[in-house]
């Protein structure tokens, strides 16, 4: 009969798809005494395909300090970046814009974090976005 392993700790990071190096890690998982090299190749290997997105990771660490790692959908303001071709939001959210993105592009970031929300309707989906894109700075066009 197999023995179930005990969970020591639950760890949530976001770390920018396929970059992740002992360095930029090293702080939250290092006291854990999860080996970070290995943790550098999963994560890399899982997220090599959607680099220039900051990918959220779940990491699930057992007392043997061996681990599971479970990647999600890249975060909604990343995606939102790319969308609108800019390195970062506003500064000053609602008083300067950063950029604009169109309507079509919007729905495009709904449906591809549709399933990460807390909804199954996609205006109501569209709506949650475009609140991230606002406090991002960006304009809504169409």
């Amino acid at each position: 009969m197999a023995t179930k392993k005990k969970i020591s700790r639950v760890v949530k990071l976001q770390v920018r798809a396929g970059e992740a190096s002992p360095a930029t890690v090293g702080k939250d998982l290092g006291p854990l005494g999860v080996n970070l090299m290995e943790f550098c190749k999963q994560y890399n290997a899982a997220t090599q395909e959607l680099r220039g997105f900051v990918v959220p990771a779940v990491l699930t660490v057992y007392e043997d300090r061996s681990f599971e790692l479970e990647t999600r959908q890249p975060t909604t303001a990343s995606l939102l970046r790319h969308a609108a071709g800019l390195q970062g939001g506003s500064a000053r959210p609602g008083h300067t814009a950063a950029g604009t993105i169109t309507r079509e592009r919007l729905r495009e970031v709904a449906r591809r974090k549709m399933a990460d929300l807390n909804t199954a309707d996609l205006d109501q989906a569209e709506k949650i976005i475009a609140g991230t894109a606002r406090s991002m700075g960006l304009r809504i066009e169409g």
